[in-house]
């Protein structure tokens, strides 16, 4: 793996972890919590995502892949990509909640909508920021070098459970997982890392335009449903 890859993986490493470490300042400062939360999340992500663009532009000099899909194959592979992440959502809910026993509900969807709420300039991370650190590491970096060394599931595999950590969701790692697996299939198919990026950007803009479409309480009554549907599938 070139060297400027591990700064990349730093970077986003640091980035994640920088919040942490200015915490014993904040009181310090007399700065409210959350303001300071949301304004640092923003500001390391930015930063995070420039410093990494810097860092790949010997891999942008180098121009596109013959195979590479052209902008019609772009647009229709990440529009089907997201049908596809979809699908692969949907099956590993039902593993999930049917099999597994796990409730249905992501935390960490959860904890991004309520800051979002309050502060709906966080959007920005969850729709454009992050969906492009995260292709570019997941997928990029981490599947692209193991998929050099072994078979495209293995390395898929293990570049989404990798990808699902990272979200601190174990509970859902079924679910991260089965979204890796059809990014990295975009990626390889197109052999264009923007069409993963876009399918996820996608996948994430619409999650937040629903959960701010619906009242928590709603959700909350639809998610209690969905349980007492479950039972009566399985006989419970």
């Amino acid at each position: 793996m070139p060297k400027r890859y591990w700064y990349v993986i730093m970077t986003y490493i640091i980035m994640q972890l920088s919040g942490a470490f200015l915490v014993p300042f904040i009181d310090m400062l007399n700065i409210d919590r959350f303001t300071f939360s949301v304004s640092w999340s923003i500001i390391s992500f930015v930063a995070a995502l420039v410093i990494t663009l810097l860092l790949l532009r010997p891999d942008m000099r180098q121009g596109s892949d013959r195979n590479a899909s052209g902008a019609g194959g772009i647009i229709g592979w990440s529009a089907l990509g997201v049908a596809m992440a979809y699908m692969a959502q949907y099956a590993a809910v039902i593993i999930e909640t049917m099999v597994l026993g796990i409730k249905p509900g992501s935390e960490n969807t959860m904890q991004i909508m309520e800051i979002a709420r309050a502060a709906p300039i966080f959007i920005i991370i969850p729709t454009i920021i992050a969906p492009i650190l995260e292709e570019i590491i997941f997928r990029k970096i981490i599947f692209g070098s193991l998929y050099k060394r072994m078979n495209f599931f293995i390395a898929a595999l293990a570049s989404s459970i990798i990808f699902g950590l990272v979200h601190m969701d174990v509970t859902h790692i079924i679910t991260y997982t089965g979204m890796g697996l059809v990014f990295a299939f975009l990626y390889v198919h197109t052999n264009r890392i923007i069409v993963p990026i876009i399918t996820h950007m996608a996948m994430n803009t619409i999650t937040v335009i629903a959960q701010f479409s619906i009242d928590p309480e709603e959700l909350d009554q639809m998610l209690e449903q969905w349980e007492k549907m479950q039972m009566i599938l399985i006989g419970g």
